[in-house]
């Protein structure tokens, strides 16, 4: 048997043992060294799994992971966050929708602390469901809305996936940041955009909130924003001034993330060692995942099975459009059954050499990825955020119903995928800024 065959086959055992739910950094650890010791022998499979784990877990850049995580954290366990959602709140409350408007405002700016698109819903799911319940809005357009407005955790920065994408496809994050900057506020404001025009037809969705606002409330919430501002411009006004690298910045931010909240006593010494736990076990997992998709780059390579299917899809057609649609269609697929991180590790050996052959961006392509694996997190039937916000609201709405609040958010999404298709500057602009 050849090491094409037994490339191939072992990528099919892959396939089949991530359907069957078996844990798919488990799963890739395991196929990549069977493959391996399958095609060289046993001495090669050994050194390849002693020698690849250590190096990915060694590059530099992955220590930002854990540190952009912490930051997230703290901030959610201190409530540094809080303000975001209640100076929405008085300042676009006039507004049809205005607390779903908030909402979607609220989780950008918490987008801004945390690369997670779970921690985004679950946070803002918390703060702001009960509100919009208690002024009589629809519960399934709450939920629909925190559902989907957890998605820009992802896209705004810091990003895990982007880090993680960065890392392997080797470019750099600071550029792949800016392009999802764009892409982030774009996407918030076209969720903006849904909420106000459903709400104009349909009233009923989202009564008017009746309250007196003061001028002198609203700039007394603008005070309650400073702590997560100061965060923020702290984080990203010097990592794009170049006062540090990416690297560097997650530290600083979970440094100052602390700092922050232990001046303003919001911090007890037990939410911050639950804060440590939860990033020590976010990471952990993610690293885990991250060595099994090294170790099937290098068996991929070995067999000649990644350049094989490489050549195959570029054979089947020249059209670059045709092929970025195909690959995105695989995406929302994968996306409906498969949690985001694994997703792209898993087909990131793979695709990556023919969207690079086909002659798109790596940038603009790591930013789009960011964008459909984003999409997967609220299609069915396991949608992650929506399962979140369900967690979090209980039997206020049921799954079903939150799955049919996204639809009209995931019209806008598909837009915007398909905006990003024909007008790649959107993400290329702004990226020529920091290079």
């Amino acid at each position: 048997m050849s090491s094409l065959e037994i490339g191939l086959i072992c990528i099919g055992v892959l396939v089949v043992l991530v359907a069957n739910r078996v844990p798919i950094g488990f799963a890739l650890i395991g196929v990549s060294f069977v493959g391996i010791w399958w095609v060289g022998g046993p001495r090669a499979a050994w050194g390849t799994i002693s020698l690849v784990p250590q190096t990915f877990a060694a590059t530099w850049a992955l220590s930002s992971i854990p540190m952009f995580l912490l930051m997230g954290y703290v901030s959610y366990r201190a409530g540094l966050t809080r303000g975001l959602f209640r100076f929405a709140r008085l300042w676009l409350s006039a507004l049809p929708g205005g607390l779903a408007v908030a909402s979607v405002f609220g989780a950008a700016g918490f987008a801004a602390v945390t690369g997670s698109s779970v921690a985004c819903s679950a946070a803002m799911g918390r703060i702001a469901f009960p509100e919009m319940v208690q002024y009589g809005y629809q519960p399934r357009l709450a939920a629909g809305t925190l559902a989907v407005a957890g998605t820009l955790g992802a896209l705004i920065p810091p990003s895990i996936l982007m880090i993680l994408y960065g890392i392997i496809a080797q470019v750099p994050i600071a550029s792949l940041f800016m392009g999802g900057i764009s892409v982030g506020l774009i996407t918030a404001l076209g969720y903006i955009l849904v909420i106000i025009v459903l709400v104009s037809f349909k009233p009923e969705l989202a009564p008017p909130v009746v309250e007196e606002i003061s001028w002198a409330m609203r700039f007394d919430a603008l005070k309650e924003t400073l702590p997560v501002l100061v965060l923020i411009f702290g984080v990203f006004g010097g990592l794009l001034a170049g006062y540090f690298t990416p690297t560097e910045a997650g530290a600083v931010g979970a440094v100052m993330a602390i700092g922050i909240a232990l001046s303003m006593r919001s911090l007890s010494m037990s939410e911050l060692r639950k804060a440590l736990v939860e990033t020590l076990v976010t990471t952990s997992s993610l690293f885990i995942i991250g060595c099994g998709a090294a170790l099937l780059v290098r068996f991929l390579a070995l067999s000649g099975s990644g350049e094989f299917i490489t050549d195959l899809v570029i054979g089947f057609g020249s059209d670059p459009v045709l092929l970025i649609i195909g690959i995105a269609l695989l995406y929302i697929v994968l996306g409906m059954f498969l949690e985001p991180i694994g997703t792209m590790l898993l087909t990131l050996p793979i695709v990556l050499p023919i969207v690079d052959e086909a002659g798109f961006s790596v940038i603009w392509f790591g930013v789009f990825l960011t964008k459909m694996l984003e999409i997967g997190m609220i299609t069915p039937p396991m949608g992650m955020n929506v399962f979140v916000i369900k967690g979090v609201v209980g039997d206020a709405v049921s799954l079903g119903n939150i799955f049919r609040g996204i639809l009209a958010f995931l019209t806008v999404d598909l837009a915007i995928i398909v905006i990003l298709i024909a007008i790649p500057a959107i993400v290329l602009v702004p990226v020529s800024w920091v290079n």
